[in-house]
């Protein structure tokens, strides 16, 4: 089990973090300032830490500089925008910084990509009677593989990793399709038709009007 530790003084912003990534399969804990994230790094191992800048007791650059020698990959969280502060950031050793507001969506892709880098990918993902092999891009329905092509196999882990959210057209497009979105659905749609029907999951993946598509699953 990967486990993150999510660091941000804005508790219900940590707090809908964890619930996000818990959904995913890691196992989060949360600390709200920077002497909390010290104590907990000190007692526990952890793969991962969100970490914001701006914290109590002592902020977040203090915080990687602590960080570092422990090998453990930060990916900052913060509101602090400006060109200088993300410079300053990754010179001093942080893996990604990522401006808030974000999407969640985005937020997930950049943990992956960061735990590949650190051979840490959490490796399979379970919906329903399917399984997701990440690393061998396979899928297996019922003890079947299913034959999916690259973009469906991209829009199956995205519905995958966001349960019961609503995916706007526009971010389904460009983090498969990787280019901009131009307005035009049908490609996308089709694949989503395709997808369905392979999976049998046409009561599943909801259309959500003039947004995109939604995944449901129960949730007791």
């Amino acid at each position: 089990m990967i486990k993150i530790l999510i660091v941000d003084d804005e508790q219900p912003i940590a707090n809908l973090i964890r619930m996000n990534l818990t959904r995913q399969g890691y196992v989060c804990t949360c600390a709200y300032d920077g002497q909390q994230a010290a104590d907990l790094l000190e007692k526990n191992t952890f793969d991962l830490v969100l970490l914001d800048i701006m914290l109590p007791k002592f902020d977040g650059y203090d915080l990687l500089a602590y960080i570092r020698p422990m090998g453990i990959p930060v990916i900052f969280l913060t509101a602090k925008s400006d060109v200088n502060d993300r410079v300053k950031g990754l010179k001093l050793g942080a893996e990604d910084y990522i401006v808030k507001p974000f999407e969640i969506v985005e937020l997930i892709a950049r943990i992956e990509v960061v735990l590949r880098r650190y051979n840490k990918s959490q490796g399979l993902l379970q919906v329903y009677d399917v399984l997701i092999d990440l690393d061998a891009r396979e899928v297996i329905q019922n003890g079947e593989r299913v034959e999916l092509t690259r973009k469906e196999f991209d829009l199956l882990v995205l519905f995958a990793q966001n349960p019961n959210t609503a995916l706007f057209r526009e971010a389904l497009f460009e983090r498969v399709w990787e280019t901009d979105y131009i307005g035009e659905t049908r490609t996308l749609d089709s694949h989503v038709q395709r997808l369905r029907r392979k999976l049998g999951w046409q009561d599943r993946i909801k259309t959500v009007h003039k947004i995109g598509y939604r995944l449901d699953i129960p949730t007791t």
